[in-house]
Parts: structure tokens; sequence; C-alpha cells
């Protein structure tokens, strides 16, 4: 399983692309970026610090300014880095809609390699758009198809997983046994900037909810040693349970991180998210679960 503490929603090449300059490396190449492109580096690079009004008027333009960028392996790295920023928060239905447009449009220009047994994890990306985020996209492509199974195969998985995890206090919780509540489980980790940004709405959620059923499950696979000083910190109280072999997230097929997954009252999974989410997106998946 790839560890939790991969780059948050996204892979090494996003990774790198946040923190190098224009000149990169890439799967063992170094991009140098055309004087189109060096604008849009630039403003991807500064995403994440825009307020979430002006991130999301951002995120739609960046969609439109990468689509009319010529087809081309850069045009498609570009799609794929706004694709896994822009799912951090809440840029809107329109924003997302365009995201999706011109990553489906970079993919069809120029398809990445399948790996074997497997789609491109750029599938992947633009398969968890239409099934999370609820955009539409026309993509004729068997390594599309091959995602959108991966993702429904994901949540059977998920649908049928019993794990039983010990929190910071030492008190054991089992998602099976806690029929009768709506379930919260969120992945996370000290050092991902999105999941520390989502805590404060999920404590909130947490006491708000809570008298009336709510319980909220937080794994990380880090060491309590690290844990433990940074929720003493900022003193969460809803329940943090560790997994260090990265079992339980392997059960869950968590590639990145955040991660949440909302089951009802029946142990049912009823909503999923790709990446953090803000308040209102919180409570449109708490409600789909029956708690409003």
């Amino acid at each position: 399983m790839p560890s939790l503490r991969l780059h948050t929603g996204a892979f090494l090449v996003a990774a790198l692309f946040l923190i190098r300059p224009p000149a990169l490396s890439a799967q063992g190449r170094q991009i140098v970026w055309s004087p189109a492109e060096k604008p849009i580096v630039e403003q991807l690079r500064g995403l994440r610090g825009r307020s979430d009004t002006d991130r999301a008027t951002a995120t739609r333009q960046l969609a439109l300014d990468i689509r009319r960028l010529p087809a081309g392996p850069h045009k498609e790295i570009l799609a794929d880095q706004l694709s896994n920023l822009a799912t951090e928060g809440d840029p809107g239905g329109d924003a997302l809609q365009e995201v999706a447009t011109t990553l489906a449009q970079a993919l069809a220009e120029q398809p990445p390699a399948a790996k074997p047994g497997e789609p491109a994890r750029q599938y992947v990306t633009l398969a968890q758009l239409v099934r999370f985020e609820h955009v539409q996209v026309r993509v004729d492509d068997p390594q599309f198809a091959a995602a959108m199974a991966k993702l429904e195969a994901d949540e059977r998985s998920r649908q049928n997983a019993g794990f039983t995890l010990a929190d910071l206090n030492g008190k054991s919780w089992s998602l099976k046994e806690l029929r009768g509540k709506v379930v919260v489980v969120n992945f996370w980790a000290t050092w991902c900037p999105p999941c520390r940004k989502e805590m404060p709405d999920l404590e909130e959620l947490y006491h708000r909810f809570g008298p009336r059923g709510l319980v909220v499950l937080a794994i990380s696979d880090e060491d309590a040693g690290k844990v433990k000083p940074f929720i003493a910190e900022h003193q969460y109280s809803y329940p943090i349970l560790l997994d260090p072999s990265g079992k339980v997230g392997k059960e869950f097929v968590v590639e990145g991180i955040p991660k949440s997954f909302v089951y009802d009252r029946g142990g049912q999974l009823m909503a999923q998210a790709m990446d953090m989410r803000t308040r209102r997106q919180f409570l449109e998946m708490l409600a789909k679960a029956g708690l409003e």
C-alpha cells in the first residue's frame, strides 16, 4: 500500500511541482516551462495561499488557461496538478466542472500509458471527480472505464471494512460495533496542511451532533509520539486512532490524505470525500447519512 505519508491528494510529480522552481524533474526528465506555461505554474504554486473566495475564481480561470495550451505532456501535468488542488475545499460545481473538462481534454490529447493491470493514476483522478464531485465528462477510453470500475471495487472494500483500533487513551473502537451511530472515518496526519485545516470543522460537528449519535474516528499511521502532542496542543476531543502498520488504510484503499467516509446508522457507506472538506461539505455528507 502507498503510505499515507504521500503528499496529500497528489502523487510524487504533484508534490515536486509545488516545491521546485519552473525547471523540475519528473520521472527522470527536466521540465522547462514555456512562456505561456510559466504564469500558470506560478499561480498553481500560490493557489493554497488564496482565500476560499479567490481560490474558487482562480481555479476556474486556471482550468480555462490550461485548456487553451497546445496539446502535450506539459498540459497533462498542469491539468493533473490543478485537479489535485481543486478538491481541497469547496471551489464550487462550476469550477470543478471546468477542471474536469480540462483534465479530460488533456488526457484525450496526450493519453498516459497504463500500468500493468491498472489504469494510469490521472484517469483515477478524473474518475474521482466524476463519482465524488458529480461533474460530467465525455471520455471514450478503456482506462477511464477501468478507473471507474476500480472506484466501485474500492467502495465495496470500504463497505465491508471491519477494523478495530485503539485510540490515544488505549480505548478500542470497532466499526462494526458502532451500528446505530452515524460514523465519520477520517484519514489524516499531523504533517498534512489540508488535514489540519478541516480538523476544527470536524471538532465543531462532533460537539454539535455527538449527542445525536455522531462518532468521528480519525485515523493516523504516525507514531503516538508525534500525534499526542499535536492533539494536546489543539485540544481536539474526538477519538484519534492509531494505525501504525497502515493495515486499515490499505483496507480503505487510501492513497492520499485527507480522506473521509460517512456510514449511516445501519452501517451503510453513504458518502465519500476524495480530499479536504469544508464545514458545509461535511454537513452535506452527514445529511446523506440522515443527520441534519
